[in-house]
């Protein structure tokens, strides 16, 4: 981890954790029921937002699927863990990563930030400072939604504790929930189209860098079909979502039955 990433995780807990009891002090709903001794929503509400930065380490840290050496791969293979790989016909060839020097399944992309190839590279994620990619990727989707839920409710709750009586004091009331709304507000955009942007590729079988350079990839620019890995939404989504093994993409690129891989 360098001390970028340090600091961004550091950021990220400080800010959750900021936010939420200040939820909780200020003149909240969530206050009203801890004075009433009704824990049951504050509790609930706290467990989120704990499980949210607990996911949102899982995933910055988790391996997002980095290419190993060959000599790696192969004693993986031999132990039942990797992923064989079929010989490729046509003009379509693995080739050698200029940087990293490792041969380079389809979809996979170098990301210079990590220093490291990724299996179905997706993007670099600056707030993770981590790659999403094959292996992290649906841990990612379950950490904005979980997100989501926390910033739609943590904006409900800053909302109900607004002072709205005209006082000298109306600023003093209210400045530090119109703050946290006004960062939930952001951030709830933000999350809701990452969300809806993913959920949408991932039901296409695509991911942000081929979406966005389609004309510059050889393995999509040599296909006969607009996205040659789309194999309809229900498959891509169990795929996505179920399958605990690493896919070789060359099958399917290359599969000339209509039946799925």
């Amino acid at each position: 981890m360098g001390p970028g990433g340090r600091w961004v995780r550091a950021a990220h807990t400080a800010l959750s954790a900021a936010v939420a009891l200040g939820l909780l002090l200020h003149r909240t709903d969530l206050h009203k029921q801890e004075e009433r001794g009704e824990l049951l929503q504050p509790l609930i509400f706290v467990l989120l937002v704990l499980c949210s930065v607990l996911l949102y380490f899982k995933v910055s840290l988790m391996d997002p699927g980095f290419v190993k050496p060959e000599e790696e791969v192969k004693e993986g293979e031999d132990k039942g863990q990797g992923v064989v790989i079929p010989q490729i016909p046509g003009d379509i060839k693995l080739r050698r990563c200029g940087y990293c020097l490792v041969k380079q399944p389809m979809r996979a992309r170098h990301c210079q930030l990590c220093q490291h190839c990724v299996r179905r590279y997706d993007h670099h994620c600056p707030w993770l400072e981590n790659c999403v990619g094959e292996r992290n990727h649906p841990l990612f989707i379950v950490y904005l939604s979980v997100q989501l839920v926390v910033l739609l409710w943590g904006g409900h709750v800053a909302w109900s504790g607004l002072y709205f009586e005209q006082s000298q004091e109306w600023l003093q009331h209210n400045i530090f929930l119109l703050v946290c709304f006004l960062l939930i507000f952001i951030f709830t955009i933000m999350v809701l189209l990452l969300l809806v942007s993913h959920l949408y590729l991932i039901s296409c079988n695509t991911t942000t860098w081929e979406f966005m350079s389609h004309h510059r990839i050889s393995y999509l620019r040599h296909s006969e079909l607009e996205n040659p890995f789309d194999q309809g939404i229900i498959h891509n989504l169990w795929r996505f979502f179920c399958s605990r093994h690493l896919t070789a993409w060359e099958k399917i690129y290359f599969h000339k039955n209509s039946e799925p891989v």
